[in-house]
């Protein structure tokens, strides 16, 4: 299994984010956050400069982790396209082959006929405007069109281009079973988030909360899942309000630090995936 992390919840800066990854024994980054930026506001120069010093620490770009489709579906889309195709020219800069995305926050009111016809209008049009060889990957979130598995699952029906990131975590948070959702979806992942929570909401180190963590990574090893994004959340990190919509989020804040807490959530990970490897 190949390891993959947010880094920016070790540090802020590029270089603690590499510290962080090394000493965990990581390789692969889903960039999200960089010296205080979102990933999609990074211009084209930072990111050839973020490139040539990943490459010179032997550190490479799994994914992008984007915002994209985690804006209200009554936004300007035409922006948000834009924004879209930046991130495309990002990835490629970056060496990234996947760029992670979401499904928009319906307008309140809707009905959800309405909300599902808009979400693929505005799904359909990125696809369109994907570059050959750069995966979309559909992450499931909290207030999302694609918040439950079962419109997760339509999702894929209709866009043979859009993947799944499997998100435990956030599956439980929607009161969704995460064993149930990994048997309608399990022929659509791509790749998941390892992350979990309680029923109230309260993020968890892995194996500790409902999202059934060790069986999901267990049956994603079955089907010949190589790579896992480590996504802790158990210590508030700069860009976790923004990514969050504005909502708090409930964490068991035992960590002195952000890198602590990686580095816990780290351990964590590499103590379930060898206890699968020792069962099996």
């Amino acid at each position: 299994m190949k390891l993959c992390a947010f880094a920016d919840e070790a540090s802020n800066e590029l270089h603690g984010q590499i510290d962080a990854l090394k000493r965990n024994g990581f390789s692969l980054l889903e960039i999200r956050g960089v010296d205080g930026d979102n990933i999609k506001d990074i211009s084209i120069s930072k990111a050839k400069e973020i490139r040539k010093i990943l490459d010179s620490e032997g550190i490479s770009v799994f994914s992008i982790g984007s915002p994209i489709g985690k804006y209200p579906i009554s936004d300007d889309f035409s922006a948000h396209l834009d924004e879209f195709c930046h991130v495309t020219e990002l990835a490629e800069i970056l060496g990234a082959t996947r760029i992670r995305m979401f499904s928009f926050f319906p307008e309140k009111g809707t009905e959800p006929e309405r909300t599902k016809y808009e979400a693929f209008k505005r799904l359909y049009r990125i696809t369109q405007n994907t570059p050959s060889g750069l995966i979309l990957c559909h992450e499931n979130e909290k207030e999302i069109f694609g918040e439950s598995d079962t419109a997760c699952l339509e999702i894929h029906k209709e866009f043979s281009k859009i993947r799944a990131v499997f998100d435990p975590a956030n599956f439980v948070q929607c009161g969704v079973d995460t064993e149930k959702a990994w048997s309608v979806l399990a022929p659509y992942v791509e790749y998941v988030h390892v992350k979990d929570a309680r029923r109230d909401g309260t993020v968890t180190l892995a194996g500790d909360g409902e999202g059934k963590v060790e069986t999901i990574l267990k049956n994603y090893i079955s089907i010949g899942g190589e790579v896992v994004t480590l996504e802790p959340h158990l210590k508030k990190f700069i860009g976790l309000d923004r990514l969050e919509n504005g909502s708090s989020i409930k964490q068991e804040d035992f960590y002195k630090n952000c890198d602590e807490a990686f580095d816990t959530a780290a351990n964590r990970l590499k103590s379930i995936l060898e206890s699968i490897e020792r069962k099996d």
